[in-house]
Parts: C-alpha cells; sequence; structure tokens
C-alpha cells in the first residue's frame, strides 16, 4: 500500500492534464467575467425600468 502511495503521489504530473487544467481555468475565469458582466446589465436593466415605472405612475386622476 505504501508503494502504491508513493508511486502516485511522486508520478510527475501528466502533460494532457495539466493543459485541460490550464484551460478549465482560464474557461471559470472568463464564465465568472461574464457573470459580473451580465449581473452589472441586469443591475442597469432594473434600474432603468424602476425609473420608467415612476414616470408612469400618476399621482393625481387623469380625468376629474
Amino acid at each position: 500500500m505504501a508503494k502504491a502511495l508513493f508511486g502516485h503521489v511522486g508520478a510527475a504530473p501528466d502533460r494532457r492534464l495539466l493543459d485541460e487544467v490550464t484551460r478549465l481555468r482560464s474557461r471559470v475565469q472568463s464564465l465568472e467575467f461574464e457573470v459580473t458582466r451580465l449581473q452589472a446589465e441586469n443591475d442597469r436593466l432594473a434600474a432603468a425600468a424602476a425609473e420608467a415605472d415612476e414616470f408612469a405612475r400618476l399621482t393625481e386622476p387623469a380625468l376629474t
């Protein structure tokens, strides 16, 4: 068992695995950026919708 563990821990990392991890980290970073961008866009649209809703409300009746 100790030999198996030592062989597993002591083995040099596979180049394909390192490339895949690098690619996945890059993809996660780009997705996190996209989430941040979409949240900012959503906040902007929500503020615009709230402002438009405020203008649509009438403080007085239209016909008296």
